[in-house]
Protein backbone atom coordinates (compact mmCIF):
# COMPACT_ATOMS: atom_id res chain seq x y z
CA UNK A 1 0.00 0.00 0.00
CA UNK A 2 1.42 3.40 -0.91
CA UNK A 3 1.13 6.48 1.28
CA UNK A 4 -1.85 7.91 -0.62
CA UNK A 5 -3.84 4.70 -0.17
CA UNK A 6 -2.89 4.54 3.50
CA UNK A 7 -4.07 8.06 4.14
CA UNK A 8 -7.31 7.46 2.26
CA UNK A 9 -8.06 4.22 4.13
CA UNK A 10 -7.18 5.72 7.51
CA UNK A 11 -9.44 8.69 6.92
CA UNK A 12 -6.52 11.14 7.04
CA UNK A 13 -6.36 12.17 3.40
CA UNK A 14 -7.70 15.66 4.03
CA UNK A 15 -5.79 16.19 7.24
CA UNK A 16 -2.45 15.10 5.83
CA UNK A 17 -2.84 17.43 2.87
CA UNK A 18 -3.34 20.52 5.01
CA UNK A 19 -0.51 22.65 6.35
CA UNK A 20 -0.34 22.11 10.09
CA UNK A 21 1.34 24.95 11.99
CA UNK A 22 3.49 24.33 15.00
CA UNK A 23 1.24 25.28 17.85
CA UNK A 24 1.00 24.59 21.57
CA UNK A 25 -1.75 22.32 22.85
CA UNK A 26 -2.48 23.78 26.26
CA UNK A 27 -4.61 22.05 28.88
CA UNK A 28 -7.71 24.22 28.93
CA UNK A 29 -8.50 25.69 32.32
CA UNK A 30 -5.25 24.55 33.91
CA UNK A 31 -2.00 26.26 34.63
CA UNK A 32 0.37 25.53 31.76
CA UNK A 33 3.73 26.94 30.68
CA UNK A 34 3.92 29.47 27.84
CA UNK A 35 4.56 28.24 24.31
CA UNK A 36 7.94 29.98 24.11
CA UNK A 37 11.16 28.90 25.80
CA UNK A 38 12.78 25.52 26.17
CA UNK A 39 10.72 22.32 26.49
CA UNK A 40 11.03 20.02 29.46
CA UNK A 41 11.33 17.02 27.13
CA UNK A 42 11.95 16.49 23.42
CA UNK A 43 10.81 13.39 21.53
CA UNK A 44 11.85 12.63 17.96
CA UNK A 45 9.94 10.12 15.85
CA UNK A 46 12.12 8.35 13.31
CA UNK A 47 13.24 5.02 11.95
CA UNK A 48 16.19 3.36 13.65
CA UNK A 49 17.80 0.00 14.26
CA UNK A 50 17.09 -1.90 17.47
CA UNK A 51 19.56 -4.64 18.40
CA UNK A 52 17.45 -7.34 20.02
CA UNK A 53 20.53 -9.57 20.05
CA UNK A 54 23.94 -9.40 18.29
CA UNK A 55 22.57 -11.56 15.47
CA UNK A 56 19.08 -10.02 15.40
CA UNK A 57 18.65 -6.37 14.47
CA UNK A 58 15.29 -4.91 13.47
CA UNK A 59 14.41 -1.65 11.77
CA UNK A 60 11.43 0.09 13.29
CA UNK A 61 10.00 3.47 14.24
CA UNK A 62 11.20 4.70 17.64
CA UNK A 63 11.31 7.73 19.90
CA UNK A 64 14.76 9.31 20.16
CA UNK A 65 16.34 6.38 18.32
CA UNK A 66 15.78 3.91 21.15
CA UNK A 67 13.36 1.25 22.32
CA UNK A 68 11.52 1.73 24.53
CA UNK A 69 11.33 5.50 24.34
CA UNK A 70 12.88 7.44 27.22
CA UNK A 71 11.25 7.20 30.63
CA UNK A 72 9.44 10.46 31.37
CA UNK A 73 9.32 11.15 35.11
CA UNK A 74 6.77 13.88 35.72
CA UNK A 75 5.47 15.55 38.86
CA UNK A 76 1.78 15.34 39.66
CA UNK A 77 0.26 18.79 39.16
CA UNK A 78 3.45 20.41 37.81
CA UNK A 79 2.96 21.71 34.22
CA UNK A 80 5.20 20.23 31.54
CA UNK A 81 6.10 21.12 27.95
CA UNK A 82 7.05 18.45 25.38
CA UNK A 83 8.28 19.10 21.85
CA UNK A 84 7.55 16.25 19.42
CA UNK A 85 9.45 16.16 16.12
CA UNK A 86 8.30 13.88 13.32
CA UNK A 87 11.23 12.94 11.09
CA UNK A 88 9.14 10.62 8.91
CA UNK A 89 7.14 11.17 5.72
CA UNK A 90 3.81 10.27 7.33
CA UNK A 91 1.66 12.11 9.87
CA UNK A 92 1.84 10.80 13.42
CA UNK A 93 0.00 11.00 16.73
CA UNK A 94 1.31 10.65 20.28
CA UNK A 95 -1.23 9.42 22.82
CA UNK A 96 -0.77 10.14 26.53
CA UNK A 97 -2.26 6.86 27.75
CA UNK A 98 -3.92 7.02 31.16
CA UNK A 99 -3.61 10.78 31.59
CA UNK A 100 -6.58 13.08 32.16
CA UNK A 101 -5.84 15.70 29.51
CA UNK A 102 -7.94 17.71 27.04
CA UNK A 103 -8.84 16.11 23.70
CA UNK A 104 -6.52 18.58 21.91
CA UNK A 105 -3.62 17.04 23.86
CA UNK A 106 -4.70 13.41 24.21
CA UNK A 107 -3.32 12.23 20.88
CA UNK A 108 -6.22 10.70 18.92
CA UNK A 109 -7.31 12.09 15.58
CA UNK A 110 -10.80 10.70 16.27
CA UNK A 111 -11.04 13.18 19.16
CA UNK A 112 -9.78 16.06 17.03
CA UNK A 113 -6.18 16.15 18.30
CA UNK A 114 -4.02 17.95 15.71
CA UNK A 115 -1.61 15.57 13.99
CA UNK A 116 2.16 15.80 14.21
CA UNK A 117 2.85 16.65 10.54
CA UNK A 118 5.31 14.75 8.39
CA UNK A 119 8.75 16.37 8.70
CA UNK A 120 7.21 18.73 11.22
CA UNK A 121 6.87 19.30 14.94
CA UNK A 122 4.32 20.07 17.60
CA UNK A 123 4.64 21.56 21.08
CA UNK A 124 2.39 20.02 23.73
CA UNK A 125 1.78 21.57 27.16
CA UNK A 126 -0.27 19.97 29.91
CA UNK A 127 -0.49 19.37 33.64
CA UNK A 128 0.27 15.69 34.44
CA UNK A 129 -2.20 13.59 36.36
CA UNK A 130 -3.29 11.37 37.87
CA UNK A 131 -0.17 10.05 39.61
CA UNK A 132 1.10 6.59 38.76
CA UNK A 133 2.53 4.45 35.97
CA UNK A 134 1.30 5.64 32.56
CA UNK A 135 2.82 5.49 29.07
CA UNK A 136 2.92 7.23 25.71
CA UNK A 137 2.54 5.62 22.32
CA UNK A 138 1.59 6.20 18.72
CA UNK A 139 -2.10 6.25 17.89
CA UNK A 140 -2.34 5.88 14.12
CA UNK A 141 -4.20 3.30 12.08
CA UNK A 142 -1.93 0.56 10.76
CA UNK A 143 -4.46 -1.53 8.82
CA UNK A 144 -2.47 -4.08 6.83
CA UNK A 145 0.86 -2.26 7.31
CA UNK A 146 2.79 -4.12 10.00
CA UNK A 147 5.43 -1.37 10.20
CA UNK A 148 2.99 1.24 11.52
CA UNK A 149 0.99 1.91 14.64
CA UNK A 150 1.66 -0.20 17.69
CA UNK A 151 3.43 -2.85 15.59
CA UNK A 152 6.32 -0.36 15.57
CA UNK A 153 8.54 0.64 18.48
CA UNK A 154 6.73 3.91 19.18
CA UNK A 155 6.06 3.66 22.91
CA UNK A 156 7.70 4.65 26.15
CA UNK A 157 6.95 4.65 29.90
CA UNK A 158 5.75 7.58 32.01
CA UNK A 159 5.86 7.75 35.78
CA UNK A 160 3.91 10.60 37.36
CA UNK A 161 5.30 10.94 40.84
CA UNK A 162 2.66 11.40 43.53
CA UNK A 163 2.84 14.27 45.95
CA UNK A 164 3.19 11.70 48.74
CA UNK A 165 4.75 8.24 48.29
CA UNK A 166 5.02 5.77 51.19
CA UNK A 167 8.12 4.27 49.51
CA UNK A 168 7.82 0.72 50.90
CA UNK A 169 10.51 -0.47 48.49
CA UNK A 170 14.24 -0.02 47.92
CA UNK A 171 14.31 0.78 44.20
CA UNK A 172 12.29 0.72 41.00
CA UNK A 173 12.78 -1.21 37.76
CA UNK A 174 10.79 -0.44 34.60
CA UNK A 175 10.18 -3.29 32.15
CA UNK A 176 8.52 -2.99 28.73
CA UNK A 177 7.37 -6.25 27.12
CA UNK A 178 7.20 -6.18 23.32
CA UNK A 179 7.12 -8.42 20.24
CA UNK A 180 8.92 -7.78 16.95
CA UNK A 181 8.91 -9.15 13.38
CA UNK A 182 5.11 -9.39 13.03
CA UNK A 183 3.54 -11.59 10.36
CA UNK A 184 -0.03 -12.25 9.26
CA UNK A 185 -1.62 -15.66 9.68
CA UNK A 186 -5.13 -17.07 9.44
CA UNK A 187 -6.58 -18.66 12.52
CA UNK A 188 -4.63 -19.22 15.72
CA UNK A 189 -5.68 -19.24 19.36
CA UNK A 190 -4.83 -16.97 22.25
CA UNK A 191 -4.63 -18.01 25.89
CA UNK A 192 -8.12 -17.59 27.30
CA UNK A 193 -8.47 -19.93 30.27
CA UNK A 194 -6.50 -17.91 32.83
CA UNK A 195 -9.20 -15.31 33.53
CA UNK A 196 -11.50 -15.70 36.52
CA UNK A 197 -14.41 -15.97 36.91
CA UNK A 198 -14.69 -18.50 34.06
CA UNK A 199 -18.45 -18.64 33.60
CA UNK A 200 -19.57 -17.81 30.07
CA UNK A 201 -22.89 -16.34 29.02
CA UNK A 202 -24.61 -19.09 27.04
CA UNK A 203 -26.67 -16.62 25.01
CA UNK A 204 -23.62 -14.62 23.95
CA UNK A 205 -21.82 -17.86 23.08
CA UNK A 206 -24.73 -19.21 21.03
CA UNK A 207 -24.96 -16.04 18.93
CA UNK A 208 -21.20 -15.75 18.42
CA UNK A 209 -20.67 -19.38 17.49
CA UNK A 210 -23.64 -19.38 15.13
CA UNK A 211 -22.22 -16.37 13.29
CA UNK A 212 -18.82 -18.05 12.92
CA UNK A 213 -20.34 -21.34 11.71
CA UNK A 214 -22.43 -19.51 9.13
CA UNK A 215 -19.36 -17.65 7.86
CA UNK A 216 -17.30 -20.81 7.51
CA UNK A 217 -20.23 -22.58 5.82
CA UNK A 218 -20.18 -19.84 3.15
CA UNK A 219 -16.58 -20.76 2.41
CA UNK A 220 -15.00 -17.83 4.23
CA UNK A 221 -11.54 -18.46 5.70
CA UNK A 222 -10.68 -17.54 9.26
CA UNK A 223 -9.86 -13.84 9.50
CA UNK A 224 -6.27 -12.65 9.64
CA UNK A 225 -4.42 -12.64 12.94
CA UNK A 226 -0.92 -11.39 13.75
CA UNK A 227 1.92 -13.54 15.05
CA UNK A 228 5.49 -12.62 15.98
CA UNK A 229 8.93 -14.12 15.47
CA UNK A 230 10.89 -12.24 18.12
CA UNK A 231 10.21 -11.17 21.70
CA UNK A 232 12.02 -8.79 24.01
CA UNK A 233 12.05 -7.03 27.37
CA UNK A 234 13.29 -3.43 27.17
CA UNK A 235 14.31 -4.05 23.58
CA UNK A 236 16.61 -7.02 24.26
CA UNK A 237 15.96 -10.73 23.89
CA UNK A 238 16.39 -12.96 26.90
CA UNK A 239 20.09 -13.37 27.71
CA UNK A 240 21.29 -10.52 25.49
CA UNK A 241 20.68 -7.46 27.64
CA UNK A 242 22.09 -6.48 30.99
CA UNK A 243 20.54 -8.49 33.82
CA UNK A 244 18.58 -6.87 36.61
CA UNK A 245 21.15 -7.01 39.40
CA UNK A 246 19.70 -7.33 42.89
CA UNK A 247 20.81 -7.92 46.46
CA UNK A 248 19.37 -10.43 48.88
CA UNK A 249 16.74 -8.78 51.04
CA UNK A 250 16.03 -5.95 48.59
CA UNK A 251 12.45 -4.98 47.87
CA UNK A 252 12.29 -4.18 44.16
CA UNK A 253 9.28 -2.39 42.74
CA UNK A 254 8.77 -3.59 39.18
CA UNK A 255 6.71 -1.38 36.87
CA UNK A 256 5.72 -3.69 34.01
CA UNK A 257 4.13 -2.55 30.74
CA UNK A 258 2.67 -4.84 28.11
CA UNK A 259 3.60 -2.81 25.03
CA UNK A 260 2.21 -5.37 22.58
CA UNK A 261 0.03 -4.43 19.65
CA UNK A 262 -2.07 -7.58 19.99
CA UNK A 263 -0.73 -10.06 22.55
CA UNK A 264 -1.64 -11.04 26.10
CA UNK A 265 1.41 -11.64 28.28
CA UNK A 266 2.30 -13.61 31.39
CA UNK A 267 5.32 -13.22 33.65
CA UNK A 268 6.81 -15.35 36.44
CA UNK A 269 10.02 -15.38 38.49
CA UNK A 270 10.90 -18.82 39.92
CA UNK A 271 10.97 -18.94 43.71
CA UNK A 272 9.47 -15.47 44.09
CA UNK A 273 6.05 -13.89 44.32
CA UNK A 274 4.73 -10.52 43.19
CA UNK A 275 2.97 -8.26 45.67
CA UNK A 276 0.70 -6.30 43.34
CA UNK A 277 0.20 -2.76 44.63
CA UNK A 278 -1.12 -0.97 41.53
CA UNK A 279 -2.93 -1.79 38.29
CA UNK A 280 -2.55 0.62 35.37
CA UNK A 281 -0.81 2.99 37.77
CA UNK A 282 -3.75 3.09 40.21
CA UNK A 283 -3.24 1.82 43.76
CA UNK A 284 -5.34 -1.25 44.47
CA UNK A 285 -7.53 -1.35 47.61
CA UNK A 286 -6.07 -4.70 48.65
CA UNK A 287 -2.46 -5.53 47.64
CA UNK A 288 -2.11 -9.26 47.07
CA UNK A 289 0.71 -11.70 46.39
CA UNK A 290 0.55 -13.79 43.22
CA UNK A 291 2.99 -16.22 41.53
CA UNK A 292 2.18 -15.11 37.98
CA UNK A 293 1.26 -11.78 36.41
CA UNK A 294 -1.08 -11.57 33.43
CA UNK A 295 -1.38 -8.43 31.30
CA UNK A 296 -3.57 -7.59 28.34
CA UNK A 297 -2.24 -5.25 25.66
CA UNK A 298 -1.51 -1.81 27.24
CA UNK A 299 -2.06 -3.00 30.82
CA UNK A 300 0.49 -2.09 33.48
CA UNK A 301 1.24 -3.75 36.79
CA UNK A 302 3.33 -2.35 39.63
CA UNK A 303 4.44 -5.12 41.97
CA UNK A 304 7.02 -5.45 44.74
CA UNK A 305 9.26 -8.53 44.77
CA UNK A 306 11.21 -9.34 47.91
CA UNK A 307 14.53 -10.79 46.84
CA UNK A 308 14.98 -13.81 49.09
CA UNK A 309 16.04 -16.64 46.75
CA UNK A 310 19.70 -15.99 45.79
CA UNK A 311 20.68 -17.28 42.38
CA UNK A 312 20.50 -16.38 38.72
CA UNK A 313 16.94 -16.61 37.47
CA UNK A 314 14.83 -16.03 34.38
CA UNK A 315 11.94 -13.59 34.79
CA UNK A 316 9.93 -14.72 31.78
CA UNK A 317 6.73 -15.63 30.00
CA UNK A 318 5.02 -18.93 30.79
CA UNK A 319 4.89 -19.82 27.07
CA UNK A 320 8.03 -21.82 26.31
CA UNK A 321 8.16 -20.73 22.65
CA UNK A 322 7.80 -17.03 23.47
CA UNK A 323 10.32 -17.21 26.29
CA UNK A 324 12.69 -19.23 24.13
CA UNK A 325 12.44 -16.57 21.43
CA UNK A 326 13.29 -13.77 23.80
CA UNK A 327 10.41 -12.88 26.17
CA UNK A 328 12.29 -12.66 29.42
CA UNK A 329 15.10 -10.99 31.35
CA UNK A 330 17.75 -12.32 33.74
CA UNK A 331 17.57 -11.53 37.47
CA UNK A 332 21.05 -11.85 38.98
CA UNK A 333 21.74 -11.75 42.70
CA UNK A 334 24.99 -10.14 43.89
CA UNK A 335 27.77 -12.73 44.10
CA UNK A 336 25.81 -15.33 42.11
CA UNK A 337 26.96 -16.74 38.79
CA UNK A 338 26.02 -19.44 36.33
CA UNK A 339 23.37 -20.21 33.76
CA UNK A 340 20.01 -18.48 34.40
CA UNK A 341 17.45 -20.95 35.72
CA UNK A 342 13.80 -21.26 34.73
CA UNK A 343 11.32 -23.32 36.72
CA UNK A 344 7.69 -23.38 35.64
CA UNK A 345 5.46 -22.01 38.42
CA UNK A 346 2.34 -23.77 39.65
CA UNK A 347 -0.72 -23.24 37.46
CA UNK A 348 -2.11 -19.80 38.20
CA UNK A 349 -5.19 -17.84 37.18
CA UNK A 350 -5.88 -14.10 37.13
CA UNK A 351 -8.79 -12.39 38.80
CA UNK A 352 -9.17 -8.62 39.22
CA UNK A 353 -11.30 -9.34 42.30
CA UNK A 354 -8.19 -10.44 44.22
CA UNK A 355 -7.25 -6.78 44.51
CA UNK A 356 -10.72 -5.42 45.23
CA UNK A 357 -12.01 -3.69 48.33
CA UNK A 358 -13.37 -5.72 51.24
CA UNK A 359 -16.24 -3.24 51.52
CA UNK A 360 -19.65 -4.22 50.29
CA UNK A 361 -20.33 -3.03 46.72
CA UNK A 362 -23.75 -1.86 47.91
CA UNK A 363 -22.21 1.30 49.40
CA UNK A 364 -20.94 2.43 46.00
CA UNK A 365 -22.56 5.43 44.36
CA UNK A 366 -25.06 4.14 41.84
CA UNK A 367 -24.71 5.27 38.23
CA UNK A 368 -26.92 7.96 36.81
CA UNK A 369 -27.24 6.08 33.55
CA UNK A 370 -26.53 2.65 32.08
CA UNK A 371 -25.03 2.21 28.60
CA UNK A 372 -25.38 -1.23 27.02
CA UNK A 373 -22.60 -2.25 24.60
CA UNK A 374 -22.35 -5.48 22.60
CA UNK A 375 -19.13 -6.38 20.80
CA UNK A 376 -19.32 -8.74 17.82
CA UNK A 377 -17.00 -10.20 15.19
CA UNK A 378 -17.80 -10.49 11.50
CA UNK A 379 -15.37 -13.16 10.37
CA UNK A 380 -13.04 -12.17 7.47
CA UNK A 381 -15.60 -9.56 6.36
CA UNK A 382 -13.13 -6.80 5.41
CA UNK A 383 -10.78 -8.09 2.70
CA UNK A 384 -9.90 -11.09 4.83
CA UNK A 385 -9.71 -9.15 8.10
CA UNK A 386 -12.30 -9.60 10.83
CA UNK A 387 -14.65 -6.64 11.13
CA UNK A 388 -15.59 -5.65 14.68
CA UNK A 389 -18.78 -3.91 15.68
CA UNK A 390 -20.16 -2.13 18.74
CA UNK A 391 -23.95 -2.38 18.90
CA UNK A 392 -23.92 -3.49 15.27
CA UNK A 393 -21.76 -0.63 13.96
CA UNK A 394 -18.13 -0.72 12.85
CA UNK A 395 -16.40 2.61 13.48
CA UNK A 396 -16.37 4.82 10.39
CA UNK A 397 -13.07 6.74 10.11
CA UNK A 398 -14.55 9.03 7.48
CA UNK A 399 -17.59 10.10 9.51
CA UNK A 400 -16.10 9.88 13.04
CA UNK A 401 -19.61 10.22 14.44
CA UNK A 402 -20.07 10.02 18.26
CA UNK A 403 -22.08 6.95 19.23
CA UNK A 404 -22.76 7.95 22.83
CA UNK A 405 -23.58 11.34 24.35
CA UNK A 406 -22.73 12.15 27.98
CA UNK A 407 -23.40 14.97 30.41
CA UNK A 408 -20.48 16.33 32.39
CA UNK A 409 -20.39 15.22 36.01
CA UNK A 410 -22.75 12.28 35.63
CA UNK A 411 -21.68 8.76 36.55
CA UNK A 412 -22.13 6.14 33.83
CA UNK A 413 -22.07 2.37 33.88
CA UNK A 414 -20.87 0.62 30.74
CA UNK A 415 -22.39 -2.86 30.59
CA UNK A 416 -20.20 -4.57 28.02
CA UNK A 417 -21.17 -7.86 26.37
CA UNK A 418 -18.57 -9.85 24.42
CA UNK A 419 -20.16 -11.89 21.64
CA UNK A 420 -16.80 -13.36 20.58
CA UNK A 421 -14.39 -15.87 22.12
CA UNK A 422 -11.52 -13.35 22.05
CA UNK A 423 -10.29 -11.56 25.18
CA UNK A 424 -10.56 -7.81 24.60
CA UNK A 425 -8.41 -5.31 26.54
CA UNK A 426 -10.90 -2.44 26.67
CA UNK A 427 -9.58 1.15 26.95
CA UNK A 428 -11.34 4.47 27.54
CA UNK A 429 -9.30 7.60 26.79
CA UNK A 430 -8.94 10.49 29.24
CA UNK A 431 -10.81 8.67 32.03
CA UNK A 432 -10.35 5.96 34.61
CA UNK A 433 -13.08 3.46 35.39
CA UNK A 434 -13.97 1.18 38.27
CA UNK A 435 -14.74 -2.48 37.60
CA UNK A 436 -18.08 -3.19 39.28
CA UNK A 437 -19.11 -6.59 37.91
CA UNK A 438 -17.33 -9.45 36.10
CA UNK A 439 -19.35 -12.29 34.56
CA UNK A 440 -22.20 -11.57 36.95
CA UNK A 441 -20.00 -11.32 40.04
CA UNK A 442 -19.97 -7.92 41.82
CA UNK A 443 -16.69 -6.32 42.80
CA UNK A 444 -15.52 -2.98 44.11
CA UNK A 445 -12.61 -0.56 44.15
CA UNK A 446 -10.36 -1.73 41.29
CA UNK A 447 -9.72 1.34 39.12
CA UNK A 448 -8.15 0.94 35.68
CA UNK A 449 -7.92 2.41 32.19
CA UNK A 450 -7.64 -0.98 30.43
CA UNK A 451 -9.48 -4.15 31.46
CA UNK A 452 -9.55 -7.60 29.89
CA UNK A 453 -13.08 -8.68 28.99
CA UNK A 454 -13.27 -12.46 28.68
CA UNK A 455 -14.70 -14.39 25.76
CA UNK A 456 -18.51 -14.68 25.83
CA UNK A 457 -18.61 -12.73 29.08
CA UNK A 458 -20.03 -9.44 30.31
CA UNK A 459 -18.39 -6.78 32.45
CA UNK A 460 -19.64 -3.59 34.10
CA UNK A 461 -17.38 -0.59 34.58
CA UNK A 462 -18.36 2.75 36.13
CA UNK A 463 -16.84 6.14 35.36
CA UNK A 464 -17.61 9.81 35.86
CA UNK A 465 -17.79 11.95 32.73
CA UNK A 466 -15.35 14.62 33.90
CA UNK A 467 -13.63 15.38 30.58
CA UNK A 468 -15.54 17.59 28.17
CA UNK A 469 -15.43 16.94 24.44
CA UNK A 470 -14.73 13.69 22.62
CA UNK A 471 -13.22 10.60 24.24
CA UNK A 472 -12.28 7.48 22.29
CA UNK A 473 -13.29 4.01 23.48
CA UNK A 474 -11.72 0.95 21.88
CA UNK A 475 -10.19 -2.48 22.16
CA UNK A 476 -6.46 -1.93 22.57
CA UNK A 477 -5.56 -4.67 20.12
CA UNK A 478 -4.39 -2.80 17.03
CA UNK A 479 -5.93 -5.37 14.70
CA UNK A 480 -9.34 -4.97 16.35
CA UNK A 481 -9.44 -1.19 16.62
CA UNK A 482 -8.23 -0.75 13.03
CA UNK A 483 -11.14 -2.80 11.75
CA UNK A 484 -14.05 -1.25 13.57
CA UNK A 485 -13.68 -1.82 17.32
CA UNK A 486 -13.92 1.85 18.36
CA UNK A 487 -16.56 4.31 19.45
CA UNK A 488 -16.63 7.98 20.41
CA UNK A 489 -18.19 9.41 23.55
CA UNK A 490 -19.13 13.08 23.45
CA UNK A 491 -19.43 14.91 26.76
CA UNK A 492 -21.11 18.32 27.03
Amino acid sequence: MDRRDFLRISGWGLVAGMPVPWQPAVATGRSAPPSCGQPDYTLRIGRSLVELAPDHVVSTLTYNGQFPGPLLRLKEGRPVVVDVYNDTDQVEQLHWHGLAVPAAVDGAIEEGTPVIPARGRRRIAFTPGPAGFRFYHTHVRAGNDLTRGQYSGLLGPIYIEPRLDPGAYDREVFLTLKEFDPVFSQGGDMAVNFLRPRERDTQLQAVGEAAMKASLARGMPHGYEVGYQAFAVNGRKLGHGDPVRVKAGERVLFHILNGSATELRSLALPGHTFRVIALDGNRVPRPAEVPVLWLGAAERISAIVEMKQPGVWVLGDLADDDRGNGMGIVIEYAGQHGRPQWLAPPSSDWDYRWFASDASPSVRRMPDEMIEMTFAKQNAADQGFNRWTINGEAFDMAAMKPLFHLREGRRYRLRMHNQSDDIHPIHLHRHRFEITRIAGQPTDGVVKDVAMLGGYQSMDVDFTADQRGLSLFHCHMQLHMDFGFMALFECA
